[in-house]
């Protein structure tokens, strides 16, 4: 099934042969990193023997398999793991940010848990599953279906701490620039799900855990094998990384003290010991890592070439301000079809990571990195026949839209000076999101059935190819 619902309107405009090339690379990419298809892939049920990866049970000693999740690629995850389990599965309860009309499970609660700003109902769904978890005993298994979204979707403070601090200092982190990972520092430490906190709670039940997990941090290297069990850190179900004094770190360095809730401030300055979050596990703790950031490059390797057209990956590593990477992308296709290098056209070059935005206080334009990073690339793509790139957040929305992203080409600058619309205004405004959907270049997906952090594509013809 194709993931893109409005690929008429995307090819509605511009440079349209090679907004082809670039939806066509898209959809393939997102159907090689579904993880409902890798999930079937990695476990499957033969008589009373469940097999994940290279583990196997004999469930005629379990006494219950209970389920939980959270993440924007969970609803793909949990249905794959209730297709398979069918009535073996005691109870499920998972968090997810789109309730999808098609979706289904079995003796599964679902919650509707907000990102990127948590919400009540995350809150009762983290409450849920420490629930859940308190009813294990040494005879169960725990399957946990994890990807990114998960801090904000389930959302339970440390005692002293409200939802409403917590929602409140999310937002000042988004907005701060710092790098998701000095985010994470601080949403880990004053969760009592974050940061390995619900592993922990299964492991003291004496009862045996395994995490399927979709990775979304930058700067690790592509999947391998993914039957294999995986040394994976973060989410709420591995050894966290990050320590208290990352915590701080952040804080001081994006000068938040003043500005966050007095309860969190003093939370992670308070130098107790017992708020550190876990660094290891036992061995009755065992991750599956389904992919990783780079993987999405990898899957769009292999697309190109079924495509038969050379492409590149320009790095799997990319972070900074949004604008300044469109900026950046747009300079180097001008490169590409000029001069040739560092790879000639036509030819796509593809990115992952993350890319933020600085918002300033009071500003609510309607958009996202991803819508932002399109919107840069027009800019400067407007010196360069035919060149257009797309740019999405893999699990279909971006920032404060319902899109995934959004592509641009070397026509876009010129369609909003025509229809009116001062680009400049539109990134200073954090407004990208509304003008690149009045012209019909966001990209809607809905759920994608993956959360690899950002993909970026360009596709340069050469000139005159268009």
């Amino acid at each position: 099934m194709k993931k893109i619902k409005n690929n008429d309107a995307l090819l509605s405009h511009g440079d349209i042969e090679s907004r082809k090339k670039i939806t066509e690379l898209l959809e393939g990419m997102w159907d090689k990193v579904d993880s409902y298809k890798l999930i079937h892939k990695l476990m499957h049920v033969e008589g009373n023997l469940l097999h994940i990866g290279s583990k196997t049970y004999d469930m005629d000693q379990l006494a219950h398999i209970y389920m939980f999740g959270a993440g924007k690629a969970c609803n793909a995850m949990a249905m794959a793991v209730c297709d398979i389990l069918g009535e073996k599965l005691t109870e499920g309860i998972i968090s997810v940010k789109i309730v999808e009309p098609g979706d289904h499970y079995i003796n599964t609660k679902v919650y509707n848990g907000g990102h990127p700003l948590p919400n009540e109902e995350g809150m009762k769904a983290a409450e849920a599953i420490l629930n859940m978890i308190d009813k294990g005993t040494a005879q169960d298994l725990f399957i946990s279906v994890i990807s990114g979204g998960s801090s904000a979707l389930l959302t339970c403070p440390k005692p002293g701490i409200s939802l409403e601090d917590e929602i409140a200092a999310q937002d000042m982190l988004l907005r701060s620039g710092a790098k998701m990972e000095e985010i994470n520092a601080v949403r880990r430490h004053i969760s009592r799900t974050n940061g390995g906190r619900l592993a922990e709670a299964v492991l003291e039940k004496g009862a045996e855990i395994v995490n399927i997990i979709v990775g979304d941090g930058v700067g690790v290297l592509p999947t391998t094998d993914f039957t294999v069990p995986y040394a994976f850190t973060g989410t709420p179900v591995a050894p966290d990384r990050t320590t208290l004094e990352d915590a701080k770190a952040c804080i001081v360095n994006y000068e938040l003290k003043e500005k966050l809730p007095k309860s969190i401030v003093d939370f992670i300055f308070s130098d107790d010991d017992r708020n550190e979050t876990p660094k290891s596990f036992s061995e009755k703790a065992t991750h599956f890592c389904l992919n990783n950031v780079p993987d999405s490059c990898e899957a769009a390797i292999r697309t190109a070439e079924e495509m038969g057209i050379p492409s590149m990956v320009f790095s799997t590593f990319i972070e900074g301000e949004s604008r300044e990477a469109g900026y950046f992308f747009g300079s180097l296709a001008r490169e590409i079809q000029a001069n040739h290098r560092p790879i000639a056209a036509p030819c796509f070059v593809f990115c992952s990571g993350e890319t933020t935005t600085k918002v300033a206080d009071g500003c609510h334009g309607k958009g996202g990195p991803s819508h932002e990073l399109a919107m840069g690339f027009a800019m400067t793509a407007k010196a360069t026949d035919g060149a257009v790139m797309a740019s999405v957040d893999t699990e279909g929305t971006d920032g404060t839209t319902c899109y995934a992203g959004a592509v641009t080409d070397s026509k876009t600058f010129s369609e909003l000076e025509t229809a009116g619309i001062n680009i400049f205004e539109a990134l200073k405004e954090h407004d990208c999101g509304t003008v690149l959907e009045k012209l019909n270049n966001s990209i809607l997906t809905g759920n994608t059935g993956t959360n690899l952090c950002d993909f970026n594509v360009m596709y340069v013809p050469k000139k005159g190819e268009n």
